[in-house]
C-alpha cells in the first residue's frame, strides 16, 4: 500500500503554504486531534534526544515515552528516508543563528 497519491500531494502542498506557526496551529488543530499533534510533537523530541545521543532511559524519563515508542523512532532515524535528521539539522541551525 502506498500512502503517495493525489490526496497526501494536496495536504502536503497545504501544509507547506502554511506561513507561521500561528497558521500551523489553526490547520494542525483542525485537520489533527490534540492528542496526535501532541504524539507527533513528542516524536520529534524522541528523535531529536537520540540524535543527541541519549538513553533510552533519560528519553523515557524526560518524555514518558515507551521503550517501544522510542525505538520505533530509533529505527526511523537510523534506517528511515532521512526526515527527521534533515529537519533536526534544520531546527538546530535555526537556533544557533
Amino acid at each position: 500500500m502506498t500512502y503517495r497519491n493525489t490526496e497526501t500531494d494536496d495536504f502536503f502542498r497545504a501544509v507547506l503554504s502554511l506561513e507561521n506557526v500561528d497558521e500551523c496551529y489553526r490547520f494542525f488543530e483542525d485537520v489533527c486531534t490534540v492528542k496526535e499533534i501532541l504524539d507527533i510533537a513528542q516524536r520529534l523530541q524522541v528523535a531529536r534526544m537520540l540524535y543527541d545521543k541519549k538513553s533510552y532511559t533519560e528519553i523515557g524519563e524526560a518524555t514518558g515515552m515507551s521503550t517501544a515508542t522510542i525505538s520505533r523512532v530509533n529505527r526511523c532515524l537510523t534506517y528511515g528516508s532521512g526526515g527527521y535528521p534533515m529537519i533536526i539539522e534544520r531546527l538546530f541551525a535555526e537556533k544557533k543563528q
